[in-house]
């Protein structure tokens, strides 16, 4: 039997702890809304969690901003139970009852713990089964483990028992040379923990009911409690200060570039990279020192991005060149295109393959056709341009009236001179001209020369008279 068929046969379910404030982190804000590698918490622990379960059998349990907190994960099919007094661990958990009632088995995690790998729960959640225990702590060694409760093991069950859990107040000089800690997640035997959870008590400085406690309850009952050590300290590292915070930030963006570069992208000083949890990079793409790749960003294969561009949402076919310090946001951009230096390209944007956008140019809901050049101090808003356009340097799409924007099109092999002005609603048909300096109101038909400006004067000997009359004043 797998351990997939033996999770299902045994009516496994995940309850993610999430209704807490995050005091430490001195924030109006929910503790698991806290973004790390562009996404909250609580998400990057939902999200491991459905590789190991279905998302109808994982249970948020949500208190504080409950509905903000609700609204942030929702479109992951999680289930919620409300806490609306948040009384500790054990406590939310008995929120859980009749939720639970179908279960068999439940692992239970933090919701701000976000580098717990579902290899992790699924090792915890068949360790339990196999072993039958009532109860199954994952555990971790790390550096520093003064500020957690010790992991006493026992010689029972193949050195797997946990006899004691101490926390370091109380423990005496040998428990507290121990390594091991409680990590905060456990599984437990539905039936087991519910016959017991109403013994906690709140004999603690915060008057809680602490799920730890349980561990002391079953084993007085004879019931089995074991420990399974996780292979990473960081897995089970949670979040209740500002500087925790950043540093897992830091640790996630770290294995984010690693995984990236063990798949084919060359990613020149990582360190110096800021690449969110959701994006993905084709192989032979290069990324050079200080470039921020965020939100659900997508890039192809054989592109490079150079230092200090920031993309965000932003969609990338193969082989895009995307110059020095661009900003892009929530766009489209076609094989073979190149962008930048210095370039804006603002949501709505679609450039087409081969598509060249320059130095300063900058667009906003733009649709520039295959092969098609801006490639200078231009702005280009609410305009479709067609194949093989030419927009010359300086041209500025005239879109918005003061109370309405109006589009401009440009049809495919136009010629647009430099500096020139053009008033949204208008149309430049097929292969038409505009001159430079031209500012233009009206439709251009198509294959036509169009130009509006006023006729050069040359007064000839004028900058010789004008230099003589001053020379003569001073």
């Amino acid at each position: 039997m797998t351990s997939q068929s033996q999770a299902s046969s045994n009516r496994f379910a995940i309850v993610i702890l999430a209704a807490g404030k995050g005091t430490r982190l001195k924030s109006k804000m929910a503790k698991v809304l806290h973004r790390i590698a562009g996404l909250p918490l609580l998400v990057h622990v939902i999200t491991a969690a459905r590789e190991v379960s279905p998302a109808e059998d994982i249970f948020c349990v949500i208190g504080h901003q409950a509905d903000q907190v609700r609204a942030e994960t929702s479109s992951l099919g999680t289930r919620f139970v409300e806490q609306t007094e948040q009384k500790g661990t054990g406590h939310a958990l008995l929120q859980c009852r009749q939720a639970l009632a179908g279960y068999e088995q439940v692992l239970v995690l933090s919701g701000d713990v976000p580098l717990i790998r579902p290899e992790t729960m699924a090792r915890l959640r068949d360790f339990h089964l196999a072993r039958k225990a009532a109860m199954t702590i994952l555990t971790a060694e790390p550096a520093d483990p003064s500020e957690y409760g010790r992991i006493v093991r026992g010689p029972g069950d193949g050195g797997d028992e946990v006899t004691a859990i101490v926390e370091q107040k109380q423990a005496s000089a040998e428990q507290a040379a121990i390594r091991e800690i409680n990590s905060g997640i456990y599984a437990f035997d539905v039936k087991a923990l519910f016959a017991r959870i109403e013994r906690l008590e709140t004999a603690n400085p915060h008057g809680e009911y602490y799920l730890t406690d349980m561990a002391a309850i079953l084993r007085g009952d004879g019931q089995r409690v074991l420990a399974l050590k996780a292979a990473e300290v960081a897995e089970v590292m949670g979040v209740n200060t500002r500087r925790e915070l950043v540093a897992l930030d830091r640790l996630l963006r770290a294995h984010k570039a690693a995984r990236l570069m063990d798949n084919g992208v060359t990613i020149y000083r990582p360190e110096s990279c800021v690449i969110d949890a959701q994006v993905t990079v084709g192989a032979d793409t290069v990324i050079e020192p200080f470039v921020q790749l965020l939100g659900a960003t997508t890039i192809g294969e054989n592109c490079r991005i150079r230092s200090y561009s920031v993309l965000t949402n932003a969609r990338i076919a193969d082989g895009v060149t995307i110059r020095h310090a661009c900003i892009a946001e929530d766009v489209v951009i076609g094989s073979g295109a190149v962008v930048g230096p210095f370039s804006h390209l603002r949501p709505g944007s679609d450039l087409g393959d081969g598509a060249h956008v320059g130095n300063f140019v900058e667009t906003k809901k733009a649709r520039i056709g295959r092969g098609s050049k801006a490639n200078h101090l231009t702005y280009l808003g609410d305009v479709e341009i067609g194949e093989g356009v030419n927009i010359g340097a300086g041209t500025i799409t005239c879109n918005y009236d003061g109370v309405d924007k109006h589009q401009t099109v440009i049809e495919d092999g136009v010629f647009i001179g430099s500096d020139t002005t053009l008033v949204a609603p208008v149309t430049v048909g097929k292969g038409a001209y505009v001159g430079a300096g031209s500012c233009i109101t009206k439709p251009v038909p198509p294959d036509s020369l169009a130009f509006s400006r006023p006729p050069q004067l040359v007064k000839e000997g004028w900058a010789a008279k004008r230099r003589e009359k001053r020379k003569k004043k001073s």
